[in-house]
């Protein structure tokens, strides 16, 4: 197993790759050695003479999904009401649970829940007449008259 961006290293690489570097070696041998980035260590070191710390700090932007004790109540309105707007599904959010959500955390739930939704209101089709006149046949050339 790799590792992937959004992952810290572990801190055992952490403690070889500085050792390694403390003991004399070049960080780019470092680098190549123990398969990570020169930027990597560079950045490690500044940060160990900075402020002291080799471990990984918390990682950044991974917060809990706000709707997320509303899944089952969202999926259930859903199953009632298959035809709602995700605006809809807002403002009853809002109104049942007190809860406001954007128009993309909400698309974004639903996605999240494998949930299909229509993406704006229902109109009646119109009883006079087609909204776009037929076309004529393609490749005819009109003759002139």
């Amino acid at each position: 197993m790799g590792w992937r961006q959004g992952q810290a290293y572990s801190q055992d690489l952490r403690d070889r790759v500085l050792a390694a570097v403390d003991e004399g070696m070049v960080v780019s041998e470092a680098a190549e050695l123990f398969k990570v980035d020169r930027s990597y260590i560079y950045k490690a070191l500044i940060r160990r003479r900075l402020t002291g710390e080799t471990s990984a700090r918390q990682q950044r932007c991974h917060m809990e999904q706000k709707l997320a004790p509303y899944h089952e109540v969202i999926r259930a309105r859903v199953a009632t009401v298959p035809d709602a707007t995700i605006a809809e599904l807002r403002v009853w959010l809002l109104e049942a649970h007190g809860i406001a959500s954007s128009q993309g955390g909400m698309w974004t739930t639903l996605d999240r829940l494998g949930l299909t939704l229509k993406k704006r209101q229902a109109v009646r089709p119109s009883r006079n007449a087609p909204t776009s006149p037929r076309r004529g046949r393609t490749g005819v050339i009109a003759s002139p008259s």
